[in-house]
């Protein structure tokens, strides 16, 4: 009778004895994590425009508004706040410009699109409409209900325009409505012009109806970004020199400001004269195959 050792197994199939099986390969905490939580370089770009927009609330807050409610405010510190929650704004478009641009030479992932218009509302929606707000607080002349309203227009428009983007398919190379980044830049050159308030209101509701208008803005493409990024890097130039109460600095300001409005109202201008003689040429051509 043979006797059976009870530690080995009797199947003809079991691993000899002392035969120690080597543990399993370990996956990398990456290969676990799911695609669609993976962030790539444009998506960290993304990031980095909602932070600015974060910090430009700040700043508007702790060197605008506090210390005009405790009394303690200083006409420089307020410049060199106003300025510097400015410039995070510029520079927020500076990202919103090249994460698109890293996304279409390298890869985005799968939450790239969502990342981007939770990002440009906080720098091109909430940013914007929170500085009107606060500029309807201090400035001498503002109301402080109506800038509450035209504050709320601005980040409605902004919200209306986001969702618009996520659902509507345009022609390449062309966007519909003013883009969030050009409309926030619009909207700040108007309160730091500082014109007369209800001319400051008007404008300011102007910009927030071209955003969710259907007038056709190119996109920054080409020579059109480069452009684009180099009228920012100026506009940062522009409000150091006011900031720091350079000479002349109020007046590049005042000329950057005017220049940025005009550029706005110049556009919709060109896209509407397009969208005629288009129109024209196709009802020419559509009576030209009807003449016998």
């Amino acid at each position: 009778m043979t006797v059976t050792d009870p530690e080995t197994p009797s199947t003809p199939s079991a691993p000899s004895q002392g035969w120690v099986p080597e543990p399993a390969e370990e996956e990398s905490p990456e290969d676990d994590m799911p695609l669609s939580l993976r962030l790539s370089i444009a998506d960290t770009l993304t990031l980095g425009n909602a932070t600015c927009g974060f910090m430009a609330v700040y700043f508007t807050t702790t060197g605008i508004l506090i210390p005009h409610l405790t009394g303690s405010g200083e006409s420089g510190m307020a410049r060199h706040s106003a300025a510097t929650a400015v410039i995070l704004m510029l520079l927020a478009a500076v990202f919103d410009l090249f994460d698109g641009i890293v996304a279409r030479k390298l890869r985005s992932s799968p939450m790239g699109a969502e990342l981007d218009n939770l990002s440009d509302l906080i720098s091109f929606g909430l940013a914007p409409a929170y500085f009107v707000l606060v500029y309807g607080m201090v400035a001498d002349d503002a109301h402080q209900k109506m800038s509450a309203l035209a504050a709320i227009v601005v980040l409605l428009a902004v919200v209306l325009r986001l969702a618009r983007f996520s659902c509507v398919t345009m022609k390449d190379g062309m966007f519909q409505g003013m883009p969030s980044p050009f409309g926030a830049l619009t909207v700040v050159s108007i309160v730091l012009l500082e014109l007369k308030f209800v001319p400051t209101l008007l404008a300011i509701i102007g910009v927030a109806w071209l955003m969710v208008s259907r007038v056709e803005y190119p996109k920054p493409r080409g020579v059109l970004a480069v452009a684009m990024l180099s009228w920012i890097v100026g506009a940062m130039g522009l409000l150091a020199a006011w900031a720091f109460d350079a000479p002349g600095g109020q007046l590049l300001l005042q000329t950057g400001c005017a220049l940025q409005i005009a550029l706005a109202a110049t556009i919709p201008l060109f896209a509407t004269t397009r969208r005629a003689n288009t129109f024209r040429h196709n009802r020419r051509e559509a009576r030209a195959t009807q003449i016998p």
